[in-house]
Formats: structure tokens, sequence, C-alpha cells
């Protein structure tokens, strides 16, 4: 069985930086978990989460990201372009990097051919549990993104397909 790990991340308590835990929360909400499918929260990730990257057949993270766009902007990148735009980001406020979770998947040979960053730029970043407005309003818009990518990687003739046309 094909094993999706959706894997939320970012800190709850300064607004729009947890807005990754908000999409997932949203999407176990509106769209339980099946077979093979597994939303996680990942907090401000550390490297027990490389074991669950390990296990997973393909890999859809979705965080705050500065894509220079404004505020509530959904950019979804898939394969090449997800580990460019991670190779070129300033480095995370989290303890551990996406990129350093990959490349301990790479050195392990266990890095899911199907990958994905759907990344939401942030308005602000501050105290406070919800994210603002315009960030807010964008979770309907990502968790449309993932369950596009979700559905192209589980169909038996797609395996292989990288994601579906990304917006």
């Amino acid at each position: 069985m094909t094993r999706t790990l959706v894997l939320g991340i970012g800190n709850t308590l300064l607004s729009d930086e947890g807005i990754g835990i908000h999409v997932i929360k949203y999407l176990e909400h509106l769209h339980p978990p099946s077979d093979g499918i597994i939303y996680l929260d990942g907090g401000t990730l550390s490297f027990t989460l490389a074991g669950d990257i390990e296990d997973a057949d393909n890999l859809i993270v979705v965080d705050a990201a500065q894509l220079d766009d404004q505020p509530g902007a959904v950019q979804c990148m898939t394969g090449s372009s997800m580990d460019h735009f991670l190779g070129t980001a300033k480095r995370s406020v989290h303890e551990v990097g996406l990129l350093d979770l990959l490349d301990i998947a790479r050195l392990t040979e266990t890095l899911p051919e199907n990958r994905a960053l759907v990344g939401i730029q942030p308005d602000i970043i501050d105290w406070g549990e919800q994210p603002t407005a315009a960030v807010f309003s964008a979770i309907p818009v990502a968790a449309n993104h993932i369950n596009d990518l979700i559905a192209a990687w589980h169909q038996p003739d797609n395996q292989d397909q990288q994601s579906p046309e990304a917006a």
C-alpha cells in the first residue's frame, strides 16, 4: 500500500508561523485520514521525524514560507523545485531544518521520490495562537493542493508522476 505522509510544521504560538499545523487540523476534520494517508503535526521539527519520512512513499510538507508574495499566497513546489527552494531559502527558526531531514533521507536512500512543499506566505510572525485573516483564508487553498497531490500519487497508473500541474 502506498503511504503518503502529510507533514504540517510550525509553531502555533507564533500566529502565521503555525499555519502548517492549522492546515493539518483542517484536513483531519474535513478529510479524515484513509488507508495510506498519514497526517502528522511535526511541530517545529526534530530529528525524530526522520523515521516518519523514511517510512513514507510520498511526502507533502505544509509550512509558512517566504515566497516574496502577498500574505496568504500559496505555492506548491514538487521534486527538484522543492529541493531548490529549500536549498536557497533562509534557515528556519526551527531546531532542525526541513532540508536537514531530507538530507538524512537522501543519505539513507529513503527520500520519497514524490515529494512536495505547500508553502504559505506569512503576514505576521508574533505571539498569537491564530493565523492572520489573510493566512487563515489560505487554509482551504493549501488543502486543495494537498488533496490534488494525494489523488495524483495514489492512482495506480500514475505512481511515477511527480505532481499535478501546480499553480
